[in-house]
């Protein structure tokens, strides 16, 4: 079965207020397996629009990539997020 994945591009408006993000999400990616691959760091843009923060995120199935985020613990988080930062997600499916 195919691991998925969450690629987000991320604008930070309240840092400080994204640590509660952070903390309110980690109930939700323990409970799915999620495997940071990628979280913030130094990029380099080669083609297109950026976003401050590039964070990808490894599941154990696409299945359950989904179901994280569609999950009541993911969806706590969510609110705060969209509160304090811009971003794009998508779910994709490994090869």
């Amino acid at each position: 079965m195919p691991k998925g994945y969450w690629i987000a591009r991320v604008d930070v408006r309240d840092a400080e207020r994204y640590k509660d993000y952070v903390a309110a999400a980690k109930p939700a990616f323990e409970k799915y397996g999620a495997n940071f691959l990628a979280r913030g760091g130094t990029f380099e843009r080669l083609e297109g629009a950026v976003r401050a923060r590039n964070v990808v995120i490894e599941f154990p199935s696409f299945q359950a990539a989904v179901d994280c985020y569609n999950s009541p613990e993911y969806q706590i988080a969510a609110a705060i997020r969209q509160e304090v930062a811009d971003a794009e997600m998508v779910v994709v499916e490994g090869v």
